[in-house]
């Protein structure tokens, strides 16, 4: 029999969608716009989250 692994539990912050693309409002000289990524503080840009109970075995 198959063993199933859980699915993991997306961050209830960004729902999974731990980065996102925003503009500076500067443009570059090929007239592109300048961007910067911006990951989820709360998940750290992976858009999972560790159950509670494996942080409090880990110590954090």
């Amino acid at each position: 029999m198959p063993q199933h692994t859980p699915a993991p539990r997306l961050c209830r912050d960004c729902d999974g969608h731990a980065s996102a693309m925003v503009t500076t409002g500067t443009r570059k000289p090929d007239g592109t716009r300048t961007l910067i990524r911006v990951d989820c503080p709360a998940c750290q840009g992976t858009g999972h989250h560790a159950p509670a109970a494996h942080l409090a075995r880990a110590g954090k």
